[in-house]
This record gives structure tokens, C-alpha cells and sequence, in this order.
């Protein structure tokens, strides 16, 4: 039986890469649909079938990691391949804890993708590609060291990612609330908390610690 991929990525080059590869390294492969953000991805996900989904972490509207915890609330059995170019350790860690699989890097993906459905919907041990592997050991080693686990970002609920996210792509509290369907006195605690807890106090600044984190891209 074909194993089925669902690719959600904002860029139709980056997906049009990965279909390739999939069809090209693949063994009964097949993709079954394709995303450009994160809420796209669970409209498709509830009418489509899949086996396995490869999501780019920073997407607009949604991100990566809040649709990987979404995905895995609705599809308990969902398995889930990171894509991103960041690879440290914290956001390899905030993917695991999201509920992914594996981890491949955008600048080497299409090398590993096909290997990388495959041991994840065989059910193997996580998935890390090779150019990761270092990161996340040192990362592993140093957090150990020094007792702590994650930066700041990773301390930020759920909620304060989302408005996080929308803030640095330029949406107004307004707009925000109208979006999350939440009030504008909730967006504004939201907006503090996160500032509070960065230590943050210039939107400007906000924005530019939300696209380093891969929270939000330009």
C-alpha cells in the first residue's frame, strides 16, 4: 500500500522540489496534497487521507509547530516530518515536543526526504538529517551542562506564539482578534505577556526575535 504525503509549504518551488524527490527516491510514495500554510493543511488533512506530513515550520496564517499540534489532536496517528531552515537545537527540541518525527533541513531536504517518509511511517526512531545530527547533540550536551532546556521562546504558550506570529507579519490587535476570534483586551494581555517574558519592549524588536526564531518570515 502507497504511503500518503501531505507537503505544506508557502513556497510552490519548495514543494515542487519535494515532489520530485518523493516520486524520483521514493518507494510507493505518493502525494496527496499540498499546503501553503498551516490552516490550509488541517482543511486538507480532514477530507484527504495521509500517512505522513511534511510541514515547514515558518508559514504564515498558521505556523509549523502550531499545525503539527493541531494535526496530532485531530489525527492522534498522524506522523509528521519538520522542515525548516533552522536547525538548532531549541527548534529541533520544539518540534519533538509538537509532536514530529523527524527534522530535515530545507538546504538538503530533497537528499532526504524519501528516506525520511519512510522510516517515520515505518515507525522508527526519530528522524534527524545528518546535517542536524551535530546540532542537536550540542545543543543536548550544553543544555545539560547548564541545567536549562529551551530559550525564551519555548517558555511562550501556545496562544502567545500565535499573536506572536501575527504581530510580526504586520496584523494590527484588531485584526488579531478578529483572526483568533478572541477579544481585543485578550490580544493586548497576549501582546504584554509575551513582551514581559522576552524581556522585550519595541515591537520592531518583537518582530525581529519572531523571524530569528522562525516564528514568523518576512
Amino acid at each position: 500500500m502507497s504511503i500518503r504525503v501531505i507537503v505544506a509549504d508557502d513556497h510552490p518551488v519548495v514543494r515542487d522540489g519535494l515532489r520530485t524527490a518523493l516520486e524520483r527516491d521514493g518507494t510507493d510514495i505518493v502525494v496527496v496534497g499540498e499546503a501553503s500554510d498551516g490552516m490550509e493543511v488541517l482543511s486538507i488533512a480532514r477530507t484527504t487521507p495521509a500517512d505522513v506530513f511534511i510541514l515547514d515550520i515558518t508559514m504564515p496564517n498558521m505556523n509549523g509547530i502550531e499545525a503539527a499540534r493541531e494535526l496530532r489532536r485531530e489525527h492522534p496517528a498522524a506522523k509528521i516530518l519538520m522542515l525548516s531552515l533552522h536547525d538548532t537545537y531549541v527548534m529541533v527540541e520544539e518540534a519533538f515536543e509538537a509532536g514530529a518525527r523527524g527534522y530535515l533541513v530545507k538546504e538538503t531536504a530533497t537528499r532526504h526526504v524519501a528516506e525520511a517518509v519512510t522510516q517515520v511511517h515505518m515507525g522508527h526512531r526519530r528522524y534527524l538529517s545528518p546535517e542536524v545530527v551535530r546540532f542537536a547533540v550540542d545543543g543536548l550536551v550544553g543544555a545539560k551542562r547548564s541545567g536549562l532546556r529551551g530559550t525564551a521562546n519555548v517558555a511562550l504558550t501556545r496562544r502567545e506564539r500565535e499573536v506572536l506570529q501575527l504581530i510580526a507579519e504586520g496584523h494590527s490587535n484588531k485584526e488579531i482578534a478578529a483572526k483568533l476570534k478572541v477579544s481585543f483586551n485578550t490580544v493586548h494581555a497576549h501582546r504584554n505577556s509575551v513582551m514581559a517574558k522576552l524581556s522585550i519592549h519595541k515591537q520592531a524588536h518583537l518582530v525581529r526575535y519572531a523571524i530569528k526564531e522562525g516564528i514568523a518570515k518576512l
